[in-house]
């Protein structure tokens, strides 16, 4: 008997109906003699909605009570659905965050998972229940409701299964697999059967919304194979694993675009040992992510610093830094949040040589300027003004020979 986890998005289970047709997909697995247990986000909207609805009480909703009302949404379906699979006559059971013993840190609206006890999930499945847990939450020591942030319910799936030592993780969502490229953005892009951990890590870090990143960092810590597929449809998906000898050896695999980027220069920085920390500490205290990093040659006494951050923290990081310019004696600080992201991720540039040049001249010929570069052992990024976004990743994807045919 294999042991599968799936796990089943927003879309898939947006009405009664799509939750009935979660229910068939499942006891078709369970039918076929595997053990299943299910992951579940809250119905589409629904999470956005109890958002609303708190911030209608107070602006600034305390972070605890606001996870305890967003974990209800992801109640709902697992319960719904333990109710249909009941109703169809299998043994079912939902159990919430807690109950599936998922201990996580405090850290209320971001929790990371610390432990996942699974014994409870164990007993059941052994008894021949169909298991179903809600996703995106958790409990921490103190047995506070802690919430994993946006995409959370992917990492609750990818852990349950490393606990489980499932054969696979299905990750069901309203796409059919992982494209070379956005397929709304460029039409010719085409589904991979195969993805490595390490290439999936930079997609998912880069913009590509198919899965989250901390579900893939679980994954190839683990060794844990996932299926990405449409609930939709039949159809295989996409595979992502450890890489492997019989995987096809593109030099790129895919195209990437983020427009959650903003850039900030502080101008004028005096030229002396220590001042990046002065500028980027204060920036890691307010809990904000620094991306790319660019540093000018002296001029004289003085240099620039450049560098990104979420476009959802540019104001208050745009503060922080007027504040840090004062202090250190820079001579002005400049912020520009339409600029986006480009990309392009392959394990195949470790063994081949051109792929920047190609890149750059690809995006010049199209007259994109690229205002910063930050590189890896299979990717390059590129920041450009935000709308030049899709006219990059169609180029490259062209110039990188990954179009359909």
């Amino acid at each position: 008997m294999g042991v599968i986890v799936q796990k089943y998005g927003g879309t898939s289970v947006a009405d009664i109906d799509r939750i009935k047709n979660v229910a068939r997909r499942v006891a078709k697995a369970h039918d076929e003699g595997n053990a299943v247990v299910v992951i579940l986000s809250a119905m589409s909207g629904v999470t956005d909605n109890l958002i609303r609805m708190a911030h209608q009480v107070t602006e600034d909703p305390a972070r605890r009570e606001l996870d305890v009302l967003l974990a209800t949404g992801e109640q709902t379906t697992a319960a719904l659905l333990a109710m249909t699979l009941i109703s169809m006559n299998y043994r079912a059971e939902s159990l919430l965050g807690h109950q599936a013993e998922v201990l996580t840190d405090c850290d209320y609206g971001r929790a990371r998972i610390l432990d996942i006890g699974a014994d409870r999930i164990r007993r059941l499945v052994d008894a021949g229940n169909i298991v179903v847990v809600a996703g995106f939450q958790g409990c921490d020591l103190n047995g506070n409701i802690t919430t994993l942030g946006r995409g959370g319910s992917d990492t609750s799936a990818v852990a349950i299964a490393t606990a489980l030592k499932a054969d696979v993780c299905e990750i069901y969502t309203d796409v059919d697999g992982i494209y070379t490229a956005d397929p709304n953005i460029c039409p010719k892009a085409r589904k991979m059967k195969k993805v490595s951990f390490e290439e999936m890590l930079e997609m998912a870090s880069l913009g590509a919304k198919v899965l989250q990143i901390r579900s893939v960092e679980f994954a190839k810590k683990y060794n844990v194979p996932i299926h990405v597929r449409s609930s939709f449809t039949e159809e295989e998906g996409t595979m992502v694993v450890n890489e492997e000898a019989d995987m096809e050896r593109l030099v790129v695999s895919g195209v990437t675009s983020s427009k959650n980027e903003a850039r900030i220069a502080v101008k004028g920085v005096p030229d002396q040992p220590g001042i990046a920390a002065k500028i980027l500490t204060p920036i890691a205290e307010a809990g904000i992510n620094v991306d790319m990093i660019v540093q000018s040659s002296p001029t004289g006494d003085t240099n620039d610093l450049a560098f990104t951050v979420p476009k959802t923290d540019y104001k208050r990081a745009m503060e922080i830094e007027r504040n840090v310019a004062r202090d250190i004696g820079a001579q002005d600080v400049r912020g520009d949040d339409s600029i986006a992201k480009v990309s392009v991720v392959g394990v195949g540039m470790k063994s081949h040589s051109g792929v920047a040049a190609k890149m750059f001249s690809t995006l010049a010929a199209e007259g994109i300027n690229i205002r910063m570069i930050s590189t890896s052992e299979i990717r390059i990024s590129c920041i450009i003004t935000d709308k030049y976004a899709e006219l990059a990743v169609r180029a490259l994807h062209s110039a990188f020979g990954l179009n359909s045919e």
